[in-house]
């Protein structure tokens, strides 16, 4: 199990990291095709630094990669992280199904 893999800290920092919308709209844009921080702060009405905060969060939670690259810093989705965290809320959605499923048949079986 994904759960199993995750240490406490690390779901702790997946959930931190998509309980902000704009933290989950950058995750969407770099999935499209990485893009310097600048060029992500342009969509923003925060300050370069702190939509580099932002990015720094989502690094932290292993589901995007920054590289330096000249002048610029390069921001590329991090497929190993999204891939866990589809694989974790997808068994969260399992045991969910098991349980409504165990409930349908007590109900029925009165």
């Amino acid at each position: 199990m994904v759960v199993d893999q995750l240490s406490e800290t690390g779901l702790d920092r997946l959930f931190h990291a998509f309980a902000d919308a704009t933290r989950r709209d950058i995750v969407t844009r770099v999935t499209a095709g990485e893009a310097s921080v600048s060029r992500l702060a342009e969509h923003y009405a925060m300050s370069f630094a702190a939509v580099q905060k932002h990015v720094a969060v989502l690094e932290r939670a292993s589901l995007v990669t920054k590289e330096k690259r000249g002048r610029e810093q390069i921001v590329r989705a991090h497929h190993g992280g999204l891939e866990r965290a589809r694989r974790l809320l997808d068994e969260y959605e399992a045991i969910w199904r098991q349980r409504a499923g165990r409930i349908a048949e007590i109900l029925a079986e009165e």
